[in-house]
């Protein structure tokens, strides 16, 4: 199939909006239990834009969001300002097409460009499609917190996993 890796703009925002109300009502990829609004949306991508964060998307031949992938960061504290937290969501009827690899390669890709050290994704263990995803990807289990969520009638577990990037060359502490 033929896509295109661009960034999303504001006018995409309906679209992502459709994949994380999805992800929200049918599955554990997103531990909410509201649906999002478009206004909130809104506020996500600013929130993004003043953060310098990316939001990557794949887009088909008729430049339809077909998924999108973005990071943030970690932590507030100062010394974890070289680690992002980052999330692939494909759209529910794109899902096994390989687009979240095509994603999380080039949210990678852009983490090193930002000279960011360590990537940061929180993934449910019931999630064995993106686990499977970020293991192939070279990212390792740091750890699973037991019960930390709940949702349909379940606890559910997160497991913590990251990339170590070979950046930034000149890391610095705040002076």
């Amino acid at each position: 199939m033929e896509y295109e890796i661009k960034d999303c703009t504001e006018k995409h925002l309906p679209e992502i909006l459709s994949i994380f109300n999805d992800a929200i009502l049918n599955s554990t990829a997103l531990y909410d239990y509201k649906i999002r609004t478009l206004d909130m949306m809104h506020i996500w991508y600013t929130e993004k834009k003043v953060a310098n964060s990316p939001i990557i998307g794949i887009f088909d031949f008729e430049n339809t969001l077909m998924g999108f992938a973005t990071y943030g960061q970690f932590r507030v504290r100062p010394a974890y300002k070289y680690t992002v937290e980052h999330s692939v969501y494909i759209r529910f009827d794109k899902r096994g097409m390989g687009f979240g690899k095509i994603l999380l390669q080039n949210i990678i890709a852009k983490a090193e460009e930002q000279n960011f050290h360590v990537m940061v994704g929180v993934i449910d263990t019931s999630n064995s499609v993106s686990i499977k995803l970020h293991e192939n990807e070279g990212f390792e289990l740091c750890g699973i917190m037991k019960q930390v969520g709940y949702k349909f009638g379940q606890w559910l577990d997160a497991a913590f996993y990251q990339l170590i990037l070979n950046t930034p060359k000149q890391p610095e502490d705040d002076k």
